[in-house]
């Protein structure tokens, strides 16, 4: 019997896998973090299946979104991942990735990015129990305040809309629909 899940990854076995294994579920590691942002970042404007369908290719011209990597990234190497058919070719998105890498090194030295970012939900996942994907909100107030917050930071391609996908994704929020299987199982993951 097919299990009952949120209706947006459709029949896509990527989208599918995504949904059921990774979407959701709390992340705490900060270069994961870090990956997942820039993600949402780069899917500004996109649908997030065109992301992940590119992910592979992302990590290996971003050196498996390594920070420290990236923030040092110069003129030559912006000219070859705008050649980069792999990726989502966006100068202003690939300049923010590497302004946000620069951001995240000083963020990590005061205490760490995942620190930074869980304290907004008091280290705890937000449990919404919405029923039908129209409850669901584009962004929220807390979205607004950390996305102004990082901006602040020196972040880009950080929007309130960006920052509430972001937060659903590693789960900050969970926002399975409340009929979804993965609800359940993302919520005992909270704990």
């Amino acid at each position: 019997m097919t299990p009952i899940r949120c209706p947006w990854p459709g029949q896509d076995p990527l989208y599918l896998a995504y949904h059921d294994e990774e979407w959701g579920v709390p992340e705490r590691d900060d270069r994961a973090l870090f990956e997942k942002l820039t993600l949402d970042g780069f899917q500004a404007g996109l649908s997030w299946i065109t992301i992940l369908r590119k992910r592979e290719g992302f990590r290996a011209a971003f050196e498996g979104f390594d920070p420290e990597l990236i923030a040092r990234f110069d003129a030559q190497k912006v000219t070859t991942l705008l050649n980069d058919a792999n990726i989502v070719r966006h100068r202003g998105k690939i300049d923010a990735t590497i302004g946000n890498a620069q951001a995240y090194l000083r963020l990590m030295e005061g205490g760490g990015f995942a620190n930074y970012l869980w304290r907004f939900v008091d280290h705890h996942p937000i449990q919404n129990r919405w029923k039908s994907l129209s409850d669901v909100p584009a962004a929220t107030d807390l979205s607004t305040a950390i996305s102004k917050d990082l901006k602040k930071r020196g972040f880009r391609f950080v929007g309130p809309t960006v920052i509430y996908a972001f937060m659903q994704a590693v789960g900050m929020v969970n926002d399975h629909l409340e009929s979804c299987f993965r609800h359940k199982e993302c919520a005992a993951l909270a704990h």
